[in-house]
């Protein structure tokens, strides 16, 4: 291979399309563009989502819900993946460690949902009140958590 041989592949260089030069050239007089309207003149643009003054689709539909930006920081546990934890003591470390809960998670919380059968005392890690009395109920303990 010589440097002074190179050329790019057949088809992948192209002249640049040259609008409004005549008739002759098949993209003369209005260019492509059109007959008259905002579109058709320079600087002619508008905002996304502009209806040409009538009320735009997204203002005119409610509001709904909102999206938590904490959601990706508070992961829930469900009682059934607590028997993944190694040892009866349950904190935020012990539940990321056994690849319960991403690493990126500040709390957990656990959540009634499952069936646990071992003793667990959990640390730092919150409940909810269905979740606790199956623990309690298991011979476990909750600790609250601040």
């Amino acid at each position: 291979m010589k440097l002074n041989t190179l050329k790019p592949a057949e088809g992948a260089k192209h002249a640049k399309r040259r609008v409004g030069r005549g008739i002759g050239s098949g993209i003369g007089k209005t260019a492509g563009r059109g007959h008259k309207g905002q579109k058709s003149r320079a600087g002619g643009f508008h905002k996304v989502g502009f209806e040409g003054g009538q009320m735009p689709l997204q203002r005119r539909l409610p509001k709904r819900g909102f999206f938590s930006r904490s959601r990706e920081f508070v992961a829930e546990v469900r009682l059934n993946e607590l028997q993944a934890v190694q040892g009866n003591e349950v904190s935020l470390a012990s539940l990321k460690a056994a690849g319960v809960v991403p690493s990126l998670a500040l709390r957990a919380k656990v959540i009634l949902s499952g069936k646990i059968e071992k003793s667990v005392k959990l640390l730092d890690v919150s409940a909810t009140k269905g979740a606790r009395a199956a623990i309690e109920a298991a011979g476990g303990s909750v600790a609250d958590a601040a």
